[in-house]
């Protein structure tokens, strides 16, 4: 499994942004996506996880009614739309994916978001 993040950038607080993860190779038909986030000087820590085939999600409790993480089966694309944007979501995010009894076992690259004051 191949994963690719993009869509990161600079926002000012109480913005938005939608950061997309292409995934190629074996299907992830079993599997768990998931995105997260480390900021400098910081352990990576989970934000959002969806599996991939019935769609349920769970969230980390600093992002909850804030963002929403989904998937396009047809495309591939695991998305995660960040509204309410504050600095302290400022981090490297990353996707993730890992199958079913098992930790999320690839990456992505990661795509830097920063929000500013």
């Amino acid at each position: 499994v191949q994963l690719q993040a993009s869509g990161g950038g600079l926002v000012q607080a109480g913005g938005s942004l939608r950061l997309s993860c292409a995934v190629s190779g074996r299907t992830v038909s079993g599997y768990r996506m998931g995105w997260f986030r480390q900021a400098p000087g910081k352990e990576r820590e989970f934000v959002a996880g969806i599996w991939w085939s019935s769609g349920i999600t769970d969230y980390a409790e600093s992002v909850k009614g804030r963002f929403t993480i989904s998937r396009d089966n047809a495309k591939r694309l695991v998305y995660l739309q960040m509204n309410s944007l504050k600095p302290e979501d400022t981090a490297v995010y990353y996707c993730g994916a890992g199958p079913y009894g098992s930790e999320y076992r690839y990456w992505g690259q990661g795509t830097e978001v920063t929000v500013s004051s």
